[in-house]
């Protein structure tokens, strides 16, 4: 039986950097905002308020915490391209995911990450090589080149809204 807590699996840090597989992380990104409405819609309130496993968050939670999460990875890739390693600053996502602006509706947080997204995807697309090779530092995980972040948040995207099918199949909603 698949870990609910990881339907694709856990994030595994690609050994390679090629233009090619960037490609296929900035088209990841760029479908997520269209994949998680589709994952949501026709979902009454109280399913979005289901939890999608025991312990686990509810559907409006994971909903409001992808553009939460997908704001601060792409201000950590303008403060890599604008700054040398910069240290980042990490959240509390889990407490962030208890605060009352993850009550409102889920049209709030899916609105702001189609806009997010298009930011973030033209900022990508117009990356070059040397570009590529920036960096940043996590103070818990060391540093993180440009396209490891692009792929752990790629990864991210379609490990939530796999979070919101994975509850509706198995709910056969």
């Amino acid at each position: 039986m698949t870990d609910p807590r990881f339907p694709i699996g856990k994030f595994h840090r690609p050994s390679e950097n090629t233009p090619e597989l960037r490609a296929r992380h900035i088209a990841d990104l760029e479908h997520a905002p269209r994949s998680l409405r589709q994952a949501v819609q026709g979902l009454s309130e109280a399913q979005i308020d289901t939890p999608y496993r025991d312990g686990g968050w509810t559907v409006r939670q994971v909903v409001h915490h992808v553009p939460d999460s997908h704001m601060n990875s792409y201000i950590r890739f303008k403060l890599a391209l604008t700054e040398d390693n910069p240290t980042i600053k990490p959240y509390a996502e889990d407490l962030w995911a208890q605060l009352p602006d993850s009550k409102l509706p889920v049209e709030v947080s899916l609105r702001m990450l189609e806009l997010l997204h298009e930011r973030w995807v033209v900022l990508l697309k117009s990356m070059d090589e040397a570009a590529w090779k920036r960096t940043f530092r996590h103070p818990d995980l060391g540093e993180m080149p440009l396209p490891a972040a692009l792929a752990l948040y790629a990864w991210h995207g379609r490990h939530h809204i796999a979070h919101v099918t994975a509850l509706r199949e198995k709910m056969g909603w």
